[in-house]
């Protein structure tokens, strides 16, 4: 770290970005950043730890500073030329976080899907036996010195982890995502054995991905799951409106029993995947069990709240093995309910490429409902719809719009389950609000 130089992060309020500005402010470098002007849930955090946000411009560049280059960010920037022509250093945000793999035993969390829930829990689980500095992809980020773990989500698109040389890796999967980068299944395992190449100690995997297995290491792997071939292996697993418990076995060696307080069976893998790293870095597991316990989530998964006589709750979830998963967790807490699902796509090159899969795991929820697909800056429009989606949903497929979300105030005593990467959450407010106005009138 450069203890004289300003840190400023082009697109600090980007989930990645936000965390690492807050973990650079935490060892005591100096921060600052530049975004839209558009609020972001990831902006209390920076506000809180006295980091500058300032609208994108030219005139943010100054002399002695070191830019952060967000990933969604080209060299024709405004900012980034004008750092160019100051001659500063510019470095992205995979060059930063590599900075601090390097100073501790690291843990990198990669994976299509999971990355933020496994990086999250197991910061938390750890910064309760050990220091922990940690970098989760939902826009929180602390740094400590003298950590004993560095725990970081380390994300496969445009090759980004490759940047990593971790002490461990946890793979929790991989899928086909990113259709506007990666050219198909094998372009994706591609990248994720350069992951593997690179980790130093070694890789935690999902037993049950056929692609893990089939990947080369040069490192040790322990394969995690629930089936006999798994090195850890859950069993005895019961999921009940409360969480969920089993047993954990390493080889034929009872390691304890456990209980967490979430649901879905991917959460059960993923705190598997956490006590095989501890139970490696010799972590008394009694202290795992308490810490699994206490554990409230992460930010926009599986988010909860009730308004009126309806249960809400937010998901990041924008592929289909996202929405499964998430569906699959509120059947298991709210068994006795109708699920209403409704989903904003996230990209048009995404929509395309898996629109059989979308509509094959919507189709879990009750009744569905969609938004218009949210576009990113990387790609502005496609030759699809989510017109074209809703047609090929069997239990429903309207699509809301910011003017009218009544159809929604036809469901009493459910679950609604708004899902997307982009901006779904500006619909599920104004569904707040059209439903506090309506518990107001009734009362």
């Amino acid at each position: 770290m450069n203890m004289d130089t300003t840190y400023f992060f082009v697109g600090i309020k980007g989930t990645g970005m936000s965390s690492l500005a807050l973990i650079l402010k935490d060892k005591g470098c100096k921060v600052a950043g530049s975004d839209i002007d558009k609020y972001t849930f990831t902006q209390r955090g920076l506000e809180q730890a006295g980091i500058e946000v300032l609208p994108f411009s030219a005139q943010n560049i100054k002399e002695g500073m070191t830019i952060v280059k967000g990933n969604a960010f080209g060299e024709d920037h405004e900012e980034i030329k004008r750092a160019k022509e100051l001659g500063l250093k510019v470095q992205t945000y995979p060059e930063t976080v590599e900075m601090l793999v390097t100073e501790t035993t690291s843990i990198g969390v990669a994976g299509a899907h999971g990355k933020t829930s496994t990086s999250g829990l197991l910061a938390h689980v750890l910064s309760g036996v050990a220091p922990t500095s940690f970098l989760v992809g939902d826009g929180t980020g602390k740094g400590i010195s003298a950590s004993r773990f560095f725990v970081f989500e380390a994300d496969e698109y445009r090759r980004h982890f490759v940047a990593y040389h971790p002490d461990y890796t946890i793979m929790t999967n991989i899928d086909f995502d990113h259709p506007d980068y990666f050219t198909g299944i094998d372009d994706v395992c591609d990248a994720f054995e350069t992951l593997a190449r690179n980790t130093k100690k070694g890789i935690f995997a999902y037993g049950e991905d056929k692609h893990l297995r089939k990947l080369k290491y040069d490192v040790p792997v322990h394969f995690y799951g629930t089936e006999a071939d798994d090195e850890f292996r859950a069993e005895n697993i019961k999921r009940t409106t409360k969480g969920s418990t089993f047993d954990v076995y390493h080889f034929d060696e009872f390691v304890g029993s456990y209980q967490i307080p979430m649901f879905g069976e991917h959460n059960v893998l993923n705190s598997l995947a956490v006590i095989a790293v501890a139970y490696f870095e010799k972590v008394d597991q009694d202290e795992i069990k308490r810490e699994l316990l206490t554990f409230k989530g992460v930010k926009r998964r599986f988010s909860e709240k009730r308004v009126a006589d309806m249960v809400i709750i937010d998901d990041y979830a924008h592929h289909p093995a996202e929405i499964k998963a998430t569906l699959d967790a509120a059947r298991q807490q709210y068994p006795d309910k109708k699920i209403i699902a409704v989903f904003q796509p996230h990209t048009f090159s995404r929509t395309i490429a898996l629109m059989d899969e979308f509509a094959a795991s919507l189709n879990l929820a009750d009744k569905v409902f969609l938004t218009e697909i949210f576009s990113s800056i990387r790609e502005k429009d496609g030759k699809v719809s989510a017109k074209d989606l809703g047609a090929k949903i069997t239990k429903g497929g309207t699509i809301l719009s910011m003017d009218n979300m009544s159809p929604l105030l036809d469901f009493h005593d459910d679950v609604v389950v708004f899902m997307g990467a982009g901006d779904i959450t500006k619909y599920e407010h104004v569904y707040e609000e059209l439903l506090s106005n309506l518990s107001l009138k009734n009362n």
